[in-house]
């Protein structure tokens, strides 16, 4: 199995700001992983399979705003890193449209730590 910046995993970012139940965090998590995995797969079915048949790392980190999960987004489409924003229907806790978290990967790690190396864990 891969290590380093070879290892393939999934990192999870959930705003810091938005004040969400367990209930509703688990579930936007669980979005994000879901989408971005379905990215990866489109962008190269090899890395999904190696990421599925690893175990399926996966790390939470949190940023502290909208405009941050933003920028991050946009890094990722720029440098061709399979991901997925994720804006909440509004049923429930948050305003229809509401960016909650940001699923990136599953990717190579080197490609992905150079914009979250600094982000800590929720």
């Amino acid at each position: 199995m891969p290590v380093g910046k070879d290892e393939i995993k999934q990192v999870i970012l959930v705003r810091a700001d938005l004040d969400m139940g367990k209930g509703k965090l688990g579930a936007q998590i669980a979005h994000g992983s879901v989408s971005s995995y379905l990215e990866a797969e489109m962008f190269d079915k090899k890395i999904a399979k190696e990421w599925i048949d690893a175990g399926q790392k996966k790390i939470v980190l949190k940023v502290p705003d909208q405009e941050s999960l933003e920028k991050l987004y946009k890094a990722f489409k720029f440098k061709k890193v399979p991901c997925a924003l994720i804006n909440d229907a509004g049923l429930t806790q948050l305003p229809p449209g509401t960016t909650t978290v940001l699923g990136i990967g599953p990717w190579r790690s080197g490609e992905i730590d150079i914009f979250t190396d600094k982000l800590k864990l929720l």
